[in-house]
């Protein structure tokens, strides 16, 4: 991580890269400051803010999906499952002439979400998320910006967005899957 960190530095002083291929998985610097490929893209958008970026991670949740073309917004974004070598070098051909380009999984997780007739916000979407991986009610408000009664009015508000009549986690969290949110 440390060299690719130093790499970007001197691309800073030379301009000399205009294309970055990042993937998502990096090991963590030594100094623990950039714990991934997403921090690394952070640091690019900040430092280099004309060059373009692919991503390429084989995460393939929509939470992570998500986060990533929000925090990073990369021309490129390829799921490795969906990439072979011919797609490859169509992804690098376009970003390369400014043109984004997505694969199958990041196209469908969009087009999934703009179907849907409602909008939910960063805190709904981590709190399914959250829920999503087994975090217990009791340990939200500590992980979230809400008190407990907070994060229990967004559970009831999002099962009605679902139209979950039942009103369990297991049923909001599979609804929410098929809804591409997480």
């Amino acid at each position: 991580m440390r060299t690719a960190y130093k790499k970007i530095k001197k691309a800073l002083e030379e301009k000399a890269i205009d294309l970055f291929f990042l993937d998502i998985r990096l090991p963590k610097s030594n100094n623990g400051k950039i714990l991934s490929g997403e921090d690394l893209g952070l640091i690019i958008n900040r430092l280099l803010p004309d060059a373009r970026i692919i991503v390429s991670t084989m995460y393939a949740d929509n939470h992570r999906i998500h986060n990533i073309l929000k925090n990073i917004n990369p021309l490129g974004f390829l799921i490795k499952s969906d990439i072979a070598s011919k797609e490859l070098n169509q992804a690098i051909d376009c970003v390369m002439k400014g043109q984004p380009y997505y694969s199958k999984t990041v196209l469908e997780l969009l087009r999934t979400q703009l179907s849907n007739n409602f909008i939910l916000d960063k805190i709904d979407r981590e709190l399914l998320y959250l829920l999503s991986i087994k975090t217990k009610t009791k340990d939200l408000p500590n992980i979230l910006p809400l008190s407990k009664a907070g994060v229990e009015k967004r559970k009831r508000h999002l099962m009605d967005v679902f139209d979950i009549k039942e009103h369990e986690d297991k049923d909001l969290i599979l609804r929410a899957k098929q809804k591409g949110f997480i």
